[in-house]
Protein backbone atom coordinates (compact mmCIF):
# COMPACT_ATOMS: atom_id res chain seq x y z
CA UNK A 1 0.00 0.00 0.00
CA UNK A 2 1.30 3.46 -0.90
CA UNK A 3 2.05 5.88 1.95
CA UNK A 4 -0.58 8.37 0.78
CA UNK A 5 -3.28 5.71 1.07
CA UNK A 6 -2.52 5.30 4.75
CA UNK A 7 -2.84 9.01 5.61
CA UNK A 8 -5.94 10.85 6.82
CA UNK A 9 -7.88 12.22 3.78
CA UNK A 10 -7.90 15.99 3.41
CA UNK A 11 -10.69 18.27 2.09
CA UNK A 12 -10.18 21.59 0.36
CA UNK A 13 -13.16 23.25 2.09
CA UNK A 14 -11.80 23.08 5.64
CA UNK A 15 -11.17 26.35 7.60
CA UNK A 16 -7.59 27.68 7.89
CA UNK A 17 -7.28 26.68 11.55
CA UNK A 18 -8.30 23.15 10.64
CA UNK A 19 -5.62 23.18 7.94
CA UNK A 20 -2.91 23.54 10.57
CA UNK A 21 -4.41 20.70 12.52
CA UNK A 22 -4.53 18.55 9.39
CA UNK A 23 -0.86 19.33 8.70
CA UNK A 24 0.09 18.31 12.18
CA UNK A 25 -2.11 15.23 11.95
CA UNK A 26 -0.44 14.24 8.69
CA UNK A 27 2.99 14.71 10.25
CA UNK A 28 1.99 12.53 13.21
CA UNK A 29 0.58 9.91 10.84
CA UNK A 30 3.76 9.86 8.77
CA UNK A 31 5.82 9.44 11.95
CA UNK A 32 3.61 6.56 13.02
CA UNK A 33 3.95 4.84 9.65
CA UNK A 34 7.74 5.20 9.72
CA UNK A 35 7.93 3.86 13.27
CA UNK A 36 5.77 0.89 12.33
CA UNK A 37 8.58 -0.44 10.12
CA UNK A 38 7.69 -3.84 8.71
CA UNK A 39 4.68 -4.21 10.97
CA UNK A 40 3.76 -5.71 14.32
CA UNK A 41 3.73 -9.29 13.02
CA UNK A 42 7.32 -9.16 11.82
CA UNK A 43 8.49 -7.39 14.98
CA UNK A 44 6.88 -10.13 17.06
CA UNK A 45 8.71 -12.74 15.01
CA UNK A 46 12.01 -11.00 15.78
CA UNK A 47 11.11 -10.74 19.44
CA UNK A 48 10.45 -14.48 19.63
CA UNK A 49 13.94 -14.99 18.19
CA UNK A 50 15.29 -13.10 21.21
CA UNK A 51 15.95 -9.80 19.43
CA UNK A 52 14.96 -6.21 20.21
CA UNK A 53 13.43 -4.09 17.47
CA UNK A 54 15.69 -1.62 15.68
CA UNK A 55 14.12 1.32 17.52
CA UNK A 56 14.36 -0.40 20.88
CA UNK A 57 18.05 -0.97 20.24
CA UNK A 58 18.67 2.70 19.51
CA UNK A 59 16.75 3.78 22.62
CA UNK A 60 18.62 1.25 24.78
CA UNK A 61 22.01 2.40 23.47
CA UNK A 62 21.53 6.14 23.91
CA UNK A 63 20.91 8.22 27.01
CA UNK A 64 17.18 8.46 27.62
CA UNK A 65 15.37 11.02 25.50
CA UNK A 66 18.44 12.14 23.53
CA UNK A 67 17.87 10.48 20.13
CA UNK A 68 17.37 12.84 17.19
CA UNK A 69 16.40 10.92 14.08
CA UNK A 70 17.42 12.00 10.58
CA UNK A 71 16.02 11.02 7.17
CA UNK A 72 13.02 9.35 8.76
CA UNK A 73 10.88 9.75 5.64
CA UNK A 74 13.42 8.63 3.02
CA UNK A 75 12.13 5.91 0.70
CA UNK A 76 13.84 3.77 -1.91
CA UNK A 77 13.99 4.80 -5.57
CA UNK A 78 13.63 1.39 -7.22
CA UNK A 79 10.68 0.82 -9.56
CA UNK A 80 11.41 -2.64 -10.94
CA UNK A 81 10.31 -6.01 -9.53
CA UNK A 82 7.12 -4.50 -8.04
CA UNK A 83 9.13 -2.26 -5.70
CA UNK A 84 7.24 0.93 -6.63
CA UNK A 85 4.32 0.02 -4.36
CA UNK A 86 6.52 -1.23 -1.50
CA UNK A 87 7.78 1.99 -0.03
CA UNK A 88 8.37 2.23 3.72
CA UNK A 89 9.49 5.55 5.25
CA UNK A 90 13.08 5.23 6.43
CA UNK A 91 13.63 2.35 3.98
CA UNK A 92 14.62 -0.08 6.71
CA UNK A 93 17.37 2.00 8.31
CA UNK A 94 17.15 4.24 11.37
CA UNK A 95 19.79 6.97 11.47
CA UNK A 96 20.54 9.93 13.70
CA UNK A 97 22.46 11.02 16.75
CA UNK A 98 22.08 11.13 20.50
CA UNK A 99 24.24 10.96 23.58
CA UNK A 100 26.03 8.26 25.54
CA UNK A 101 27.20 9.31 29.00
CA UNK A 102 26.36 12.86 27.91
CA UNK A 103 28.58 12.86 24.82
CA UNK A 104 27.35 12.99 21.22
CA UNK A 105 27.30 9.69 19.33
CA UNK A 106 26.01 9.01 15.81
CA UNK A 107 24.12 5.78 15.23
CA UNK A 108 22.46 3.76 12.49
CA UNK A 109 20.32 0.68 12.98
CA UNK A 110 19.18 -1.78 10.33
CA UNK A 111 15.55 -2.90 10.67
CA UNK A 112 15.28 -6.53 9.60
CA UNK A 113 11.47 -6.26 9.38
CA UNK A 114 11.78 -3.98 6.33
CA UNK A 115 13.11 -5.83 3.27
CA UNK A 116 15.28 -7.93 5.59
CA UNK A 117 17.30 -4.84 6.54
CA UNK A 118 18.81 -4.92 3.05
CA UNK A 119 20.98 -2.06 1.84
CA UNK A 120 19.60 0.18 -0.89
CA UNK A 121 20.88 3.28 -2.63
CA UNK A 122 18.61 5.41 -0.43
CA UNK A 123 19.45 4.00 2.99
CA UNK A 124 23.15 3.80 2.12
CA UNK A 125 22.99 7.55 1.52
CA UNK A 126 21.44 7.94 4.98
CA UNK A 127 24.41 6.17 6.58
CA UNK A 128 26.94 8.13 4.51
CA UNK A 129 25.29 11.38 5.61
CA UNK A 130 25.65 10.69 9.34
CA UNK A 131 29.18 9.34 8.87
CA UNK A 132 30.19 12.57 7.13
CA UNK A 133 28.58 14.59 9.92
CA UNK A 134 30.33 12.52 12.59
CA UNK A 135 33.66 13.29 10.93
CA UNK A 136 32.88 17.01 10.82
CA UNK A 137 31.89 17.28 14.48
CA UNK A 138 34.30 14.63 15.82
CA UNK A 139 31.92 12.08 17.36
CA UNK A 140 31.91 8.24 17.49
CA UNK A 141 29.86 6.17 15.05
CA UNK A 142 27.95 3.07 16.20
CA UNK A 143 26.40 0.70 13.66
CA UNK A 144 23.71 -1.75 14.74
CA UNK A 145 23.86 -4.38 12.01
CA UNK A 146 20.99 -6.76 11.25
CA UNK A 147 20.76 -7.17 7.50
CA UNK A 148 20.28 -9.67 4.71
CA UNK A 149 22.86 -7.84 2.63
CA UNK A 150 22.60 -5.84 -0.58
CA UNK A 151 19.10 -5.32 -1.96
CA UNK A 152 19.04 -7.62 -4.97
CA UNK A 153 16.30 -5.65 -6.74
CA UNK A 154 18.61 -2.62 -6.99
CA UNK A 155 21.58 -4.49 -8.43
CA UNK A 156 24.87 -2.63 -8.69
CA UNK A 157 23.38 0.51 -7.13
CA UNK A 158 23.23 -1.22 -3.74
CA UNK A 159 26.81 -2.42 -4.18
CA UNK A 160 27.83 1.16 -4.85
CA UNK A 161 26.13 2.10 -1.59
CA UNK A 162 28.23 -0.42 0.32
CA UNK A 163 31.39 0.93 -1.26
CA UNK A 164 30.45 4.50 -0.32
CA UNK A 165 30.19 3.29 3.29
CA UNK A 166 33.51 1.43 3.11
CA UNK A 167 35.21 4.62 1.95
CA UNK A 168 33.82 6.56 4.93
CA UNK A 169 34.88 3.78 7.30
CA UNK A 170 38.40 4.06 5.95
CA UNK A 171 38.56 7.85 6.07
CA UNK A 172 37.12 7.90 9.60
CA UNK A 173 39.60 5.28 10.83
CA UNK A 174 41.84 6.85 13.45
CA UNK A 175 39.74 10.04 13.44
CA UNK A 176 36.61 8.99 15.36
CA UNK A 177 35.95 5.68 17.14
CA UNK A 178 33.83 3.28 15.07
CA UNK A 179 31.92 0.42 16.70
CA UNK A 180 29.89 -2.32 15.01
CA UNK A 181 27.32 -4.38 16.88
CA UNK A 182 26.26 -7.47 14.93
CA UNK A 183 22.75 -8.24 16.14
CA UNK A 184 21.54 -10.48 13.33
CA UNK A 185 22.85 -11.76 9.99
CA UNK A 186 25.71 -9.95 8.29
CA UNK A 187 26.81 -11.57 5.05
CA UNK A 188 28.63 -10.93 1.80
CA UNK A 189 29.91 -7.41 1.25
CA UNK A 190 28.16 -6.28 4.44
CA UNK A 191 30.89 -7.83 6.60
CA UNK A 192 33.61 -5.51 5.37
CA UNK A 193 32.29 -2.37 7.00
CA UNK A 194 32.42 -3.96 10.49
CA UNK A 195 35.85 -5.39 9.63
CA UNK A 196 37.20 -1.86 9.05
CA UNK A 197 35.70 -0.45 12.24
CA UNK A 198 37.61 -0.44 15.52
CA UNK A 199 35.50 -2.89 17.55
CA UNK A 200 32.99 -5.55 16.61
CA UNK A 201 30.49 -7.07 19.04
CA UNK A 202 28.31 -10.14 18.44
CA UNK A 203 25.41 -11.81 20.21
CA UNK A 204 25.24 -15.55 20.83
CA UNK A 205 22.75 -17.56 18.74
CA UNK A 206 21.31 -14.54 16.89
CA UNK A 207 24.23 -12.97 15.02
CA UNK A 208 26.30 -14.32 12.12
CA UNK A 209 29.08 -13.01 9.90
CA UNK A 210 30.38 -14.69 6.78
CA UNK A 211 31.44 -13.79 3.26
CA UNK A 212 29.63 -16.81 1.81
CA UNK A 213 26.89 -18.76 3.59
CA UNK A 214 26.60 -22.49 4.27
CA UNK A 215 24.56 -23.19 1.12
CA UNK A 216 27.16 -21.67 -1.20
CA UNK A 217 29.97 -23.45 0.62
CA UNK A 218 28.21 -26.79 0.25
CA UNK A 219 27.73 -26.18 -3.47
CA UNK A 220 31.28 -25.07 -4.15
CA UNK A 221 33.44 -27.03 -1.71
CA UNK A 222 30.97 -29.78 -0.66
CA UNK A 223 31.54 -28.93 3.01
CA UNK A 224 28.60 -29.17 5.41
CA UNK A 225 28.58 -26.47 8.07
CA UNK A 226 25.95 -24.68 10.13
CA UNK A 227 25.60 -20.89 10.22
CA UNK A 228 26.68 -20.88 13.84
CA UNK A 229 29.80 -22.97 13.26
CA UNK A 230 30.69 -21.01 10.15
CA UNK A 231 30.25 -17.48 11.42
CA UNK A 232 28.57 -17.36 14.81
CA UNK A 233 29.65 -15.35 17.83
CA UNK A 234 31.74 -18.15 19.34
CA UNK A 235 33.54 -18.78 16.05
CA UNK A 236 34.51 -15.16 15.54
CA UNK A 237 35.40 -14.50 19.19
CA UNK A 238 37.44 -17.64 19.84
CA UNK A 239 38.78 -18.83 16.49
CA UNK A 240 38.97 -16.13 13.82
CA UNK A 241 39.44 -13.05 16.01
CA UNK A 242 37.07 -11.08 13.75
CA UNK A 243 34.96 -10.04 16.77
CA UNK A 244 36.12 -8.36 19.98
CA UNK A 245 33.20 -9.01 22.34
CA UNK A 246 30.52 -11.67 22.76
CA UNK A 247 27.19 -11.01 24.49
CA UNK A 248 24.29 -13.25 25.47
CA UNK A 249 21.63 -10.95 24.01
CA UNK A 250 20.96 -7.51 22.52
CA UNK A 251 20.73 -5.79 25.90
CA UNK A 252 24.10 -7.07 27.09
CA UNK A 253 25.68 -6.21 23.75
CA UNK A 254 24.40 -2.63 23.80
CA UNK A 255 25.39 -2.19 27.46
CA UNK A 256 28.90 -3.31 26.48
CA UNK A 257 28.98 -0.69 23.72
CA UNK A 258 28.06 1.99 26.27
CA UNK A 259 30.80 0.82 28.63
CA UNK A 260 33.36 0.71 25.84
CA UNK A 261 32.52 4.29 24.86
CA UNK A 262 33.10 5.39 28.47
CA UNK A 263 36.82 4.65 28.03
CA UNK A 264 37.23 6.37 24.64
CA UNK A 265 37.67 9.97 23.54
CA UNK A 266 35.15 11.34 21.03
CA UNK A 267 37.85 11.84 18.42
CA UNK A 268 41.59 11.84 17.81
CA UNK A 269 42.02 15.43 19.00
CA UNK A 270 40.38 14.84 22.38
CA UNK A 271 41.78 13.20 25.47
CA UNK A 272 39.93 10.21 26.89
CA UNK A 273 37.35 11.09 29.57
CA UNK A 274 38.61 11.10 33.14
CA UNK A 275 36.56 9.48 35.87
CA UNK A 276 36.56 10.38 39.55
CA UNK A 277 37.91 7.61 41.77
CA UNK A 278 38.46 7.12 45.47
CA UNK A 279 41.26 4.62 44.85
CA UNK A 280 44.53 6.06 46.20
CA UNK A 281 46.99 6.60 43.28
CA UNK A 282 49.83 5.55 45.59
CA UNK A 283 48.07 2.47 46.96
CA UNK A 284 50.53 -0.36 47.62
CA UNK A 285 49.39 -3.97 47.42
CA UNK A 286 51.98 -5.96 49.37
CA UNK A 287 50.66 -9.22 47.88
CA UNK A 288 52.46 -8.23 44.67
CA UNK A 289 55.81 -8.61 46.40
CA UNK A 290 55.38 -12.39 46.55
CA UNK A 291 52.98 -13.03 43.67
CA UNK A 292 55.57 -14.40 41.21
CA UNK A 293 56.18 -18.14 41.72
CA UNK A 294 59.68 -19.09 42.84
CA UNK A 295 59.96 -21.56 39.97
CA UNK A 296 60.18 -19.73 36.65
CA UNK A 297 58.17 -22.39 34.84
CA UNK A 298 55.17 -22.03 37.15
CA UNK A 299 52.18 -20.06 35.80
CA UNK A 300 50.19 -17.27 37.41
CA UNK A 301 47.23 -15.22 36.16
CA UNK A 302 48.44 -11.84 34.89
CA UNK A 303 44.93 -10.38 34.99
CA UNK A 304 43.89 -11.53 38.46
CA UNK A 305 47.26 -11.56 40.20
CA UNK A 306 48.85 -8.42 38.74
CA UNK A 307 46.67 -6.11 36.63
CA UNK A 308 43.68 -6.15 38.97
CA UNK A 309 45.97 -5.25 41.89
CA UNK A 310 47.41 -2.23 40.09
CA UNK A 311 44.54 -0.51 38.23
CA UNK A 312 41.75 1.62 39.72
CA UNK A 313 39.24 -0.37 41.77
CA UNK A 314 40.68 -3.62 40.41
CA UNK A 315 38.61 -3.27 37.23
CA UNK A 316 39.96 -4.33 33.84
CA UNK A 317 37.77 -4.17 30.70
CA UNK A 318 39.16 -6.89 28.46
CA UNK A 319 39.06 -6.71 24.66
CA UNK A 320 39.08 -9.97 22.63
CA UNK A 321 39.07 -11.93 25.86
CA UNK A 322 38.43 -15.26 24.15
CA UNK A 323 40.92 -14.97 21.28
CA UNK A 324 44.70 -15.53 21.51
CA UNK A 325 44.52 -15.82 25.28
CA UNK A 326 48.31 -15.88 25.62
CA UNK A 327 48.18 -12.11 25.32
CA UNK A 328 45.77 -9.81 27.17
CA UNK A 329 44.57 -6.41 25.93
CA UNK A 330 41.97 -4.03 27.27
CA UNK A 331 41.17 -0.79 29.03
CA UNK A 332 41.50 0.24 32.65
CA UNK A 333 41.84 3.45 34.61
CA UNK A 334 44.78 4.80 36.58
CA UNK A 335 43.92 7.68 38.92
CA UNK A 336 40.78 8.10 36.83
CA UNK A 337 42.49 8.33 33.43
CA UNK A 338 41.95 5.77 30.67
CA UNK A 339 44.91 3.54 29.84
CA UNK A 340 45.32 0.71 27.35
CA UNK A 341 46.92 -2.42 28.75
CA UNK A 342 48.88 -5.04 26.84
CA UNK A 343 50.13 -8.03 28.83
CA UNK A 344 51.50 -11.51 28.31
CA UNK A 345 49.44 -14.19 30.04
CA UNK A 346 51.64 -16.85 31.71
CA UNK A 347 48.51 -18.85 32.55
CA UNK A 348 47.98 -19.68 28.85
CA UNK A 349 50.75 -21.12 26.65
CA UNK A 350 53.23 -19.60 29.13
CA UNK A 351 52.50 -16.16 27.60
CA UNK A 352 54.41 -16.98 24.41
CA UNK A 353 53.92 -14.72 21.39
CA UNK A 354 52.41 -16.45 18.36
CA UNK A 355 50.72 -15.25 15.16
CA UNK A 356 47.32 -14.55 16.68
CA UNK A 357 48.71 -12.87 19.78
CA UNK A 358 50.92 -10.60 17.69
CA UNK A 359 48.06 -9.46 15.47
CA UNK A 360 45.71 -8.97 18.43
CA UNK A 361 48.27 -6.89 20.30
CA UNK A 362 49.31 -4.83 17.28
CA UNK A 363 45.79 -3.75 16.38
CA UNK A 364 45.04 -2.73 19.96
CA UNK A 365 48.27 -0.75 20.30
CA UNK A 366 47.55 1.14 17.08
CA UNK A 367 44.04 1.98 18.24
CA UNK A 368 45.30 3.39 21.53
CA UNK A 369 47.98 5.40 19.75
CA UNK A 370 45.42 6.84 17.30
CA UNK A 371 43.18 8.02 20.14
CA UNK A 372 45.69 9.38 22.67
CA UNK A 373 45.34 6.54 25.16
CA UNK A 374 48.55 5.85 27.16
CA UNK A 375 49.86 2.30 26.96
CA UNK A 376 50.98 0.14 29.87
CA UNK A 377 52.70 -3.16 29.06
CA UNK A 378 53.06 -5.95 31.61
CA UNK A 379 55.71 -8.32 30.32
CA UNK A 380 56.36 -11.96 31.06
CA UNK A 381 57.25 -13.56 27.75
CA UNK A 382 59.50 -16.58 27.09
CA UNK A 383 59.79 -15.76 23.37
CA UNK A 384 58.03 -16.42 20.10
CA UNK A 385 56.21 -19.70 19.52
CA UNK A 386 58.49 -22.18 17.72
CA UNK A 387 57.24 -24.69 15.17
CA UNK A 388 56.68 -25.43 11.50
CA UNK A 389 53.07 -24.25 11.57
CA UNK A 390 54.02 -20.87 12.98
CA UNK A 391 56.91 -20.37 10.56
CA UNK A 392 54.84 -21.40 7.54
CA UNK A 393 52.00 -19.20 8.78
CA UNK A 394 54.26 -16.16 8.72
CA UNK A 395 55.20 -15.60 12.36
CA UNK A 396 58.04 -13.37 11.15
CA UNK A 397 55.65 -11.04 9.34
CA UNK A 398 52.93 -11.14 11.97
CA UNK A 399 55.35 -10.71 14.86
CA UNK A 400 56.73 -7.67 13.08
CA UNK A 401 53.27 -6.09 13.24
CA UNK A 402 53.45 -5.87 17.01
CA UNK A 403 56.99 -4.56 16.82
CA UNK A 404 55.92 -1.95 14.27
CA UNK A 405 52.90 -0.88 16.33
CA UNK A 406 54.89 -0.26 19.51
CA UNK A 407 57.69 1.45 17.59
CA UNK A 408 55.42 3.97 15.81
CA UNK A 409 53.26 4.73 18.87
CA UNK A 410 53.87 8.22 20.26
CA UNK A 411 51.48 8.15 23.23
CA UNK A 412 52.97 7.74 26.72
CA UNK A 413 54.35 4.19 26.94
CA UNK A 414 55.19 2.39 30.18
CA UNK A 415 56.49 -1.16 30.60
CA UNK A 416 56.71 -3.37 33.67
CA UNK A 417 58.73 -6.58 33.35
CA UNK A 418 57.42 -8.98 35.97
CA UNK A 419 59.41 -12.08 35.05
CA UNK A 420 60.61 -13.35 31.67
CA UNK A 421 61.75 -11.07 28.87
CA UNK A 422 63.67 -13.23 26.45
CA UNK A 423 65.08 -12.77 22.97
CA UNK A 424 63.21 -11.00 20.21
CA UNK A 425 60.07 -10.98 22.33
CA UNK A 426 61.89 -8.70 24.82
CA UNK A 427 62.55 -6.28 21.98
CA UNK A 428 58.97 -6.38 20.69
CA UNK A 429 57.14 -5.90 23.99
CA UNK A 430 57.61 -2.14 24.25
CA UNK A 431 61.28 -2.25 25.20
CA UNK A 432 63.27 0.91 25.94
CA UNK A 433 64.72 0.73 22.44
CA UNK A 434 61.24 1.36 20.94
CA UNK A 435 61.05 4.83 22.55
CA UNK A 436 59.19 3.60 25.61
CA UNK A 437 59.15 6.38 28.18
CA UNK A 438 59.54 4.37 31.38
CA UNK A 439 60.70 0.77 31.70
CA UNK A 440 60.41 -0.79 35.13
CA UNK A 441 61.38 -4.27 36.29
CA UNK A 442 60.56 -6.32 39.34
CA UNK A 443 63.43 -8.12 41.11
CA UNK A 444 62.03 -11.37 39.67
CA UNK A 445 62.66 -10.16 36.10
CA UNK A 446 64.77 -12.36 33.83
CA UNK A 447 66.11 -10.38 30.85
CA UNK A 448 68.33 -12.29 28.46
CA UNK A 449 68.69 -13.57 24.92
CA UNK A 450 67.08 -16.83 26.01
CA UNK A 451 66.18 -18.72 29.16
CA UNK A 452 68.96 -20.23 31.29
CA UNK A 453 67.99 -23.80 30.38
CA UNK A 454 68.34 -23.18 26.64
CA UNK A 455 71.33 -20.86 26.94
CA UNK A 456 73.38 -23.33 28.95
CA UNK A 457 72.98 -25.99 26.28
CA UNK A 458 74.65 -23.63 23.81
CA UNK A 459 77.08 -21.54 25.85
CA UNK A 460 78.40 -24.34 28.05
CA UNK A 461 78.02 -27.33 25.72
CA UNK A 462 81.75 -27.93 25.34
CA UNK A 463 82.37 -27.48 29.06
CA UNK A 464 79.57 -29.90 29.96
CA UNK A 465 80.89 -32.52 27.54
CA UNK A 466 84.38 -32.09 29.07
CA UNK A 467 82.93 -32.61 32.56
CA UNK A 468 81.39 -35.91 31.47
CA UNK A 469 84.67 -37.11 29.89
CA UNK A 470 86.62 -36.23 33.03
CA UNK A 471 84.12 -38.10 35.17
CA UNK A 472 84.47 -41.12 32.90
CA UNK A 473 88.27 -40.96 33.09
CA UNK A 474 88.15 -40.87 36.90
CA UNK A 475 85.63 -43.70 37.11
CA UNK A 476 86.84 -46.69 39.20
CA UNK A 477 88.63 -49.34 37.14
CA UNK A 478 86.56 -52.37 36.35
CA UNK A 479 83.27 -50.57 36.93
CA UNK A 480 81.13 -49.71 33.90
CA UNK A 481 80.29 -46.04 33.25
CA UNK A 482 76.72 -46.53 32.04
CA UNK A 483 74.62 -44.16 29.97
CA UNK A 484 72.44 -43.50 33.03
CA UNK A 485 75.51 -42.47 35.02
CA UNK A 486 76.78 -40.27 32.18
CA UNK A 487 73.38 -38.55 32.07
CA UNK A 488 73.37 -38.06 35.85
CA UNK A 489 76.81 -36.39 35.73
CA UNK A 490 75.74 -34.25 32.80
CA UNK A 491 72.51 -33.10 34.49
CA UNK A 492 74.27 -32.28 37.75
CA UNK A 493 76.84 -30.15 35.94
CA UNK A 494 74.14 -28.58 33.79
CA UNK A 495 72.07 -27.65 36.84
CA UNK A 496 75.04 -25.79 38.31
CA UNK A 497 75.57 -23.89 35.05
CA UNK A 498 71.87 -22.99 34.84
CA UNK A 499 72.04 -21.41 38.29
CA UNK A 500 75.28 -19.65 37.39
CA UNK A 501 73.75 -18.28 34.18
CA UNK A 502 70.62 -17.14 35.98
CA UNK A 503 72.65 -15.24 38.57
CA UNK A 504 74.90 -13.62 35.97
CA UNK A 505 72.46 -12.82 33.17
CA UNK A 506 68.80 -13.75 33.85
CA UNK A 507 68.08 -10.84 36.15
CA UNK A 508 67.11 -7.17 35.73
CA UNK A 509 70.41 -5.68 36.85
CA UNK A 510 72.50 -6.15 33.71
CA UNK A 511 69.83 -4.28 31.73
CA UNK A 512 69.55 -1.66 34.48
CA UNK A 513 73.32 -1.07 34.32
CA UNK A 514 72.95 -0.29 30.62
CA UNK A 515 69.97 2.04 31.19
CA UNK A 516 67.60 -0.28 29.34
CA UNK A 517 65.61 -0.50 32.57
CA UNK A 518 64.93 2.82 34.28
CA UNK A 519 64.34 1.31 37.71
CA UNK A 520 64.11 -2.00 39.49
CA UNK A 521 61.26 -1.60 41.96
CA UNK A 522 59.39 -3.41 44.68
CA UNK A 523 56.31 -4.90 43.01
CA UNK A 524 54.06 -3.25 45.59
CA UNK A 525 55.27 0.16 44.36
CA UNK A 526 54.04 -0.48 40.81
CA UNK A 527 50.79 1.48 41.01
CA UNK A 528 52.44 4.53 42.53
CA UNK A 529 55.29 4.55 40.04
CA UNK A 530 52.96 4.18 37.05
CA UNK A 531 50.64 6.95 38.22
CA UNK A 532 53.59 9.23 38.88
CA UNK A 533 54.92 8.56 35.39
CA UNK A 534 51.51 9.16 33.78
CA UNK A 535 51.32 12.54 35.54
CA UNK A 536 54.80 13.40 34.31
CA UNK A 537 53.98 12.32 30.75
CA UNK A 538 50.69 14.19 30.53
CA UNK A 539 52.31 16.87 28.38
CA UNK A 540 54.39 14.50 26.25
CA UNK A 541 54.77 15.55 22.62
CA UNK A 542 56.44 13.24 20.12
CA UNK A 543 56.10 13.02 16.35
CA UNK A 544 57.14 10.51 13.76
CA UNK A 545 59.02 11.59 10.61
CA UNK A 546 56.86 13.35 8.04
CA UNK A 547 55.38 10.86 5.57
CA UNK A 548 52.12 9.92 3.92
CA UNK A 549 51.93 6.73 5.98
CA UNK A 550 54.16 3.82 6.89
CA UNK A 551 54.03 0.37 5.32
CA UNK A 552 53.16 -1.94 8.21
CA UNK A 553 53.91 -5.61 7.35
CA UNK A 554 50.32 -6.71 6.69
Amino acid sequence: MAIADRLVPQTDAAPKSDSHERNLAELAARHAIAEEGGGAERRERERKAGKLSARERVEFLLDEGTFEETDKFVTHRATDFGMAEQRVPGDGFITGYGRVHGRVVFVFAQDFTVFGGSLSEANAAKIVKIMDMAMRVGAPIVGLNDSGGARIQEGVVSLAGYTDIFLRNTLASGVVPQISAILGPCAGGAVYSPAITDFTLMTEKTSYMFVTGPDVIKTVTHEDVTKDALGGAVTHNEISGVAHFMAHDDQECLATVRELLSFLPSNNLDDPPRKTTQDDPARADVALDTIIPTESNQPYDMVVDVIARVVDDGYFFQVQEHFARNIVVGFARMAGRTVGIVANQPAFLAGVLDINASVKGARFVRFCDAFNIPLITFEDVPGFMPGIQQEHGGIIRHGAKLLYAFAEATVPKLTVITRKAYGGAYCVMSSKHLRTDLNLAWPTAEIAVMGPEGAVNIVYKRELDTTVRRAEAMWPQGKAFTEEEKLAVFEEARKEKVEEFRERFANPYVAAERGYIDAVIRPSETRRRLNSALDMLATKREKNPAKKHGNIPL
